[in-house]
């Protein structure tokens, strides 16, 4: 059965080849280049599991089959009541619940941590996540046409938003 808790240091490589596998797929992220850990780690420490967390969803052997992040939003005080959510589930595991689990104990923990409004950004062919973010009552907020290009091929951005 997997288990969700927070992300720790020795997670990073885990989310890193996940990340990396959406990037290679050209189909749920808008970065081009693969991730380092060393470009990754400023990113992870960013991260408090007090303000704004990364979760992972492990196996039992231990394996991160997927994970979530709040994240600072534009950086300006008066929006500090907003997160945005990224996740990205191993490719060979889509299909089996993690995107729900971890979208659900995000969802959980905004509360604890805050958080009254959670956005979404995400390419307009990313229909997968179109999907989950609608099972849990995200809206669409806005589109911005266009604005990707992937070896000539153009796709707008979507932004979902959902208060909590």
């Amino acid at each position: 059965m997997p288990t969700l808790r927070i992300a720790t240091p020795a997670d990073l490589p885990a989310i890193v080849a996940i990340s990396n596998q959406a990037i290679a797929a050209r189909n749920a992220t808008a970065d081009t280049t693969p991730f380092t850990l060393e470009v990754r780690l400023d990113w992870f420490t960013a991260h408090s599991a007090d303000e704004y967390p990364i979760y992972v969803c492990g196996a039992d052997d231990g394996q991160v089959l997927g994970w979530l992040s709040l994240s600072l939003y534009r950086g300006r005080s008066a929006l500090a009541r907003t997160a945005e959510v990224l996740y990205y589930v191993d490719y060979a595991c889509h299909g089996n619940g993690i995107g729900s689990a971890l979208m659900q104990v995000a969802i959980t923990e905004c509360p604890r941590l805050g958080k009254k409004v959670l956005v979404a950004i995400l390419l307009k062919w990313n229909i997968p996540s179109i999907k989950l973010l609608e099972k849990f009552g995200f809206e669409r907020w806005g589109f911005l046409p266009e604005v990707a290009e992937f070896s000539g091929d153009l796709c707008g951005h979507l932004y979902y938003g959902r208060k909590s």
